[in-house]
């Protein structure tokens, strides 16, 4: 039987985003989330004020030497257990970015990823497929 933390936690999961540092080409589309034609709240996904109240970080953009600090700052002030989801290809290797002198590369060099939504930039349409796929999982445990 699910704990009523787990039930709760897959009816009504807090986001926060954040970008690392791309052309924000997968903000935009994660923005769009937030608009009625996707309406990603049908799924009790809400966009959380501060990280100390999210439950998932959807992050965005090749992570820079220079955002490494922050967005490792950002994963540890959010409360246990947190979730990571790296939108776009960018977030997930790199990208085109990758080997550049200030791209330490993607966002699973600085924090562990639970879900990786390819693309460039990735559909809504997948980023909420990548979401849920994660709250199902999320489910079985």
């Amino acid at each position: 039987m699910r704990s009523i933390t787990t039930w709760a936690r897959t009816k009504s999961p807090w986001v926060i985003h954040f970008n690392s540092g791309a052309c924000n080409g997968c903000d935009i589309e994660v923005i769009a989330l937030l608009t009625p034609r996707y309406d990603v709240e049908r799924f009790g996904i809400k966009l959380a004020p501060s990280p100390r109240h999210a439950d998932v970080l959807l992050t965005t953009g090749v992570v820079t030497a220079q955002c490494a600090e922050r967005l490792k700052r950002i994963y540890d002030q959010m409360p246990e257990p947190k979730f990571v989801v790296a939108i776009g290809a960018c977030a997930c290797s790199g990208g085109v970015f990758k080997g550049n002198y200030s791209v330490v590369g993607g966002v699973e060099n600085i924090i562990p990823v639970n879900i990786y939504v390819p693309g460039c930039p990735p559909k809504p349409e997948a980023i909420i497929d990548g979401v849920v796929k994660l709250l199902n999982s999320l489910k079985e445990v």
